[in-house]
């Protein structure tokens, strides 16, 4: 084969060669641009479900508070937490002031152990349950966005990725992860039934007075 034969072929390889990292490159590229989004879309998700937290807590807290006005701190404790949540710009700074609003919250909870006819109101069991059904969805979507920030994580570390990346500007997202705080506060058993008043006991039957002699 004559060397203008080989120098062809040679071409040719490099040309297939730089046409198929073209194909793999621009396949990479609308998967980090994808991940990315994915990430976007499923933190709306978390703050949705966090925001449906936040709406019940007003009616929790006049709730607590018809039985227990005094326990002040544990009001004013919640207030500031959720206040931080709405301040905070970043995942990580979210997530510990949602922390702290889970805290906060399952301590308000837990006033219902000393006060059981606050355990035993209607409306009060209500918001309960809501609340029970809100925490449930929260771990759920926390849970898909941390598979989605792996997931993104993952592409743009990658060979191809971090070269990719530099066209897609896609940044490195933050794990939702739940403070150590949060995770040491008290739980709530909300599958717990409040309990049945006892019976006052049955009246003694008055003895009569000996008769007089």
């Amino acid at each position: 084969m004559s060397g203008k034969g080989c120098a062809f072929i040679a071409l040719g390889a490099i040309a297939l060669l730089a046409f198929l990292t073209l194909i793999g490159g621009c396949s990479t590229y609308q998967s980090v641009v994808s991940l990315d989004e994915g990430v976007k879309s499923q933190w709306s998700q978390v703050e949705n479900q966090l925001q449906r937290r936040f709406d019940l807590i007003p009616n929790l807290v006049e709730t607590v508070k018809g039985y227990a006005a005094h326990e002040k701190g544990v009001f004013d404790d919640l207030a500031q937490a959720r206040e931080s949540y709405f301040q905070a710009k970043s995942v990580n700074d979210k997530a510990q002031a949602a922390g702290s609003v889970e805290s906060a919250l399952s301590r308000m909870l837990m006033l219902q152990e000393n006060y059981p006819v606050l355990k035993a109101n209607e409306g009060f069991l209500k918001l309960q349950d809501q609340l029970e059904g809100t925490e449930n969805r929260i771990a759920v979507e926390r849970q898909r966005y941390n598979d989605a920030v792996k997931a993104l994580n993952a592409a743009i570390r990658g060979p191809m990725g971090s070269i990719v990346n530099t066209f897609a500007h896609a940044e490195r997202a933050e794990y939702f992860k739940i403070p150590e705080t949060a995770k040491a506060a008290p739980r709530v058993d909300f599958s717990a039934k409040p309990a049945t008043p006892a019976s006052p006991p049955p009246e003694a039957t008055p003895v009569p007075a000996p008769a007089a002699k």
